[in-house]
Formats: C-alpha cells, sequence, structure tokens
C-alpha cells in the first residue's frame, strides 16, 4: 500500500459519466481518496453516507472526495441514487489503479482465501502527494476523523 509522502500514480478511473480520467482532475485542492469494497453492501453504504453528510464541511474546508471500488459505473449511479450520495464515486473495473494503491489485496472470510479491496483511504494534498493513510479503515466515525486531518491541512 502507498504510504505517507508518495507522490499518486496516474493510473486512470472511470466516472460516472464513463469518461476516463486521473487524479489530475483534483490538482489544486486536497482530495480525500477512499477505497471501499463493494457498493450497496452495509460496511460501504454506511462510509459513503457518512462522508456524503459531511461533503459540505469538506468543501467548506477545500477538499474534495472520491470513493472507489471495482464496480460498474451502472452499479455506482444506482448506489448513488438509492442513498442520494454527495461524494464523486469511480469505477475501476479493470483493478489497476487499486492495484497501484496497492489496495488490491489477498482477503480471507470462512476459511476461504479471495482477493478483494482493502478499505483505505488516503489524504492527498493540492500537489498530489499523499499525506495520511488510514490503511485498515473502521467505517464508524471514519469521515469525521478524515475532516479532522482535512482541517488541519489549513
Amino acid at each position: 500500500m502507498l504510504s505517507e509522502g508518495a507522490q499518486v500514480p496516474d493510473a486512470a478511473l472511470t466516472d460516472t459519466d464513463g469518461e476516463s480520467f486521473t487524479l489530475g482532475r483534483y490538482r489544486g485542492k486536497p482530495l480525500v481518496l477512499y477505497f471501499y469494497p463493494k457498493a450497496d453492501t452495509p460496511g460501504c453504504t454506511n462510509e459513503a453516507k457518512d462522508f456524503s453528510a459531511l461533503i459540505g464541511e469538506f468543501r467548506k474546508h477545500g477538499a474534495a472526495v472520491l470513493g472507489v471500488s471495482k464496480d460498474p459505473v451502472k452499479k455506482l449511479l444506482k448506489f448513488i441514487g438509492k442513498y442520494e450520495l454527495k461524494v464523486d464515486l469511480a469505477s475501476d473495473e479493470a483493478g489497476g489503479f487499486c492495484e497501484a494503491f496497492g489496495t488490491w489485496v489477498e482477503k480471507s472470510l470462512y476459511g476461504r482465501n479471495y482477493m478483494g479491496i482493502a478499505r483505505a483511504t488516503f489524504l492527498i494534498d493540492e500537489g498530489g502527494k499523499i499525506v495520511r493513510v488510514w490503511p485498515k479503515v473502521k467505517v464508524a466515525g471514519h469521515a469525521q476523523d478524515v475532516l479532522e486531518a482535512v482541517k488541519g491541512l489549513g
């Protein structure tokens, strides 16, 4: 997993309009980049709703919030609509972006090993450098913790 001080990779994602983009889109302002395993599952839904509830505060402090999963764009659009999410979401169906950040990892559930996205959050400064990493996110209270870190940037 990428660590604090690293420059963000130039890997591509797909936005909810189906357009390819890189994190260069967010240069010039802080970015909260969070990785979540799967849209419309309990933990991922709560995380997206928590970030959405605080989006006004993030914007007040100049930060954007972007959630990334391997879900297809169609599923992301349904997820946004179902929960009236206010954060940006992007698709990494091919997985190259998750691999570049080190969030595509081997997981274990009920004795079965499989590959999946590690729930992790990166705070990226206006120049594209990672200034804080939360490598093993527990959803409850996480969005507020990240907001406090964003406030500490300025």
